[in-house]
């Protein structure tokens, strides 16, 4: 899954810093940062509650998934 683009796109959604989703993610904000600039991924418990939170939110996981 292409996180870089879903997690800028959850936070375009929700109008949302990346200093407020990283403290709702538990991380810093130079960690969000990092996941949008394709630098790092997320933890696999970070990638939860991505997911959780796109789906809360009506944004489809399923196109950013690789081939």
């Amino acid at each position: 899954m292409n996180y870089s683009i879903l997690i800028k796109e959850l936070r375009d959604k929700l109008i949302m810093s990346q200093t407020e989703l990283a403290e709702i993610l538990g991380v810093s904000y130079t960690t969000i940062s990092r996941w949008e600039l394709g630098i790092h991924e997320p933890t696999i418990k970070a990638k939860r509650k991505i997911v959780e939170l796109c789906l809360e939110n009506n944004i489809d996981t399923e196109k950013y998934r690789g081939n």
